[in-house]
């Protein structure tokens, strides 16, 4: 083995613990903040509300860009597709902050919880008792998917950086379906929870 491809494999292996080791503390940062285990101020900015909204929207937005990239790479437009999906990274990103801003002051709303001077009708409470566990698989797997698909996604964009498009097309294979589902089930999880949101 060549000294070049001994240098590649050490930077490759490198670069594979600092992904790991920024998607860790992206889920600590997450999880420290949603759980609200640093206090959260008595008042902050009223537009903190209209975050789900804007998330639901960089969501949506990404969806469009993935599946355009994709249209992109299949028409062999490598400059189309690369600018397609470094646009959805940046939205991934604005969504990431955004995310962990509302759910850090915000208080969490429950599916289903209590309306109309706490009291649901007999209707409603069919509803919500007939979607809830299809919600609650929505939001889990979306969730869990989000944490799996995180380092993924850094790989791929390491290696399409780097051009070594055979490593770039084997993780994206796995990546690019699940980040998909990710931003499309996060548009879905908004539109199934908003109703219930009492801000």
């Amino acid at each position: 083995m060549s000294t070049e491809s001994v240098l590649k494999k050490q930077n490759d292996k490198t670069v594979f613990k600092i992904v790991l080791a920024v998607s860790a503390l992206i889920c600590v940062v997450v999880v420290v903040l949603n759980q609200k285990l640093i206090p959260v101020p008595d008042t902050f900015p009223s537009f903190i509300y209209k975050l789900p909204l804007l998330n639901a929207f960089l969501n949506g937005s990404c969806s469009v860009l993935l599946i355009a990239s994709l249209w992109a790479i299949k028409k062999r437009n490598i400059e189309l597709h690369k600018k397609l999906n470094l646009t959805a990274f940046l939205l991934s990103s604005l969504f990431l902050i955004s995310y962990v801003t509302a759910h850090y002051f915000i208080p969490d709303t429950k599916f289903g919880d209590v309306d109309h001077n706490g009291v649901l009708e007999e209707m409603e409470l069919v509803a919500v008792s007939g979607i809830r566990p299809i919600y609650l698989v929505i939001l889990l797997s979306h969730i869990f998917l989000a944490v799996i698909v995180l380092p993924m996604i850094l790989l791929s964009f390491y290696y399409a950086l780097k051009d070594d498009r055979v490593k770039h097309k084997k993780i994206t294979r796995f990546s690019y379906p699940i980040w998909l589902y990710v931003t499309l089930t996060g548009v879905v999880v908004y539109a199934l929870i908003s109703p219930y949101y009492n801000y």
